[in-house]
């Protein structure tokens, strides 16, 4: 396993050191971090375009980040993921964040949408990149909880037309030996074992379509994190290190009946204050031989976020586990042949 790293797109802002890659790339590197997890989407940090297209801007990218002492961990197009697949319930409030010439046509959103996708791809091979991360976008999301009673089908078609969308884009991702990498969160169509597993199945279960793990949305959902490793640890490549905590009352469950985040009984923690088992985590990983980024992604509800990357990298440096390459008692070891093993199961009697 490699970090720690830190995904840039909380951090980023108009003020410095947090408005240029060199000056944020700085100041991660200055808190200890080894990688940075690059938001396509803000052109403050990151001009995906130019990268898709340019060696020598990605040569200046790597260049800016190596003089600060880290490396890129992976690129994300999150933002731009998430549009592949709108529900027209969320057209409005996802016109905010595109350029305004796809504003008020989902159509030409969906296909810039794509395209971004698709440059995130290049761009990620041109940076030596072996994985990326986005979202799956939701056509399904709005019936998750259904009353009245869901029409037959109507699961099994914005699935169907969820891998219709996404599989020329994994095509694509395979041409450029490249994992797409679905961080599986609620909101989206993705968000538990149970609709990855009816995603991969529309796709053919593709060779690219992989899973960037995030056990503080399991959390929140109290499905067993931990197995979830056990289950589908073969298709994890990404890693965001976040911590959650879940106190149900009286009043809230899993829902929070629609109070702001610090009045939810299930939120987002800075590392260390939730209730997350991160040793058994990173043993997991360990044992299966987990060769990613381990990435912190800071959210909470209460601590202030420099405060919580300043805790972050410490934090993720001591939970890695360096995997062992010898059994612990080996040193019993009595060098019996093949013959003596024979011997021993009464086999040649």
């Amino acid at each position: 396993m490699k970090g720690p790293a830190i995904f840039l797109a909380q951090f980023a802002s108009d003020e410095a050191p947090f408005n240029s890659l060199k000056s944020i790339a700085e100041w991660a590197g200055s808190l200890g971090y080894k990688g940075v997890q690059i938001p396509t989407w803000d052109r403050r940090l990151f001009d995906l375009k130019l990268a898709a297209e340019s060696d020598a801007y990605c040569d200046e990218v790597k260049g800016i980040l190596a003089d600060a002492g880290v490396e890129v961990s992976e690129l994300s197009t999150h933002s731009q993921g998430q549009l592949v697949a709108v529900h027209p319930a969320y057209d409005e409030m996802f016109d905010g964040g595109v350029p305004r010439e796809v504003r008020g046509n989902p159509k030409a959103r969906q296909a810039w949408a794509v395209e971004q996708v698709l440059l995130g791809a290049r761009a990620s091979r041109r940076l030596g990149l072996d994985a990326h991360v986005t979202f799956s976008g939701s056509l399904a999301w709005p019936y998750f909880y259904p009353y009245p009673q869901r029409p037959a089908g109507l699961i099994e078609e914005a699935f169907d037309e969820l891998g219709r969308r996404w599989r020329p884009i994994l095509d694509a991702f395979e041409e450029v030996g490249v994992d797409l990498c679905y961080e599986v969160h609620p909101s989206e169509d993705l968000f538990d074992g149970t609709t990855v597993e009816m995603f991969w199945d529309r796709v053919d279960h593709h060779p690219r379509a992989c899973l960037l793990y995030d056990p503080s949305h399991f959390m929140l959902q109290q499905l067993d994190y931990l197995e979830y490793i056990d289950l589908y640890h073969d298709r994890i490549r990404m890693f965001h290190v976040k911590d959650a905590e879940f106190r149900p009352t009286g009043r809230q469950g899993v829902y929070s009946g629609y109070a702001p985040w610090k009045e939810r009984a299930g939120r987002f923690r800075s590392l260390g204050d939730g209730q997350i088992d991160f040793k058994a985590i990173f043993s997991k990983f360990a044992q299966y031989g987990y060769q990613g980024w381990a990435v912190l992604e800071w959210e909470c509800a209460l601590k202030d976020p420099v405060d919580g990357a300043r805790e972050g990298a410490p934090f993720i440096r001591d939970h890695i586990i360096k995997a062992t390459g010898k059994s612990f008692d080996d040193f019993l070891a009595t060098g019996v042949d093949q013959a003596a093993n024979r011997r021993m199961l009464g086999l040649d009697r």
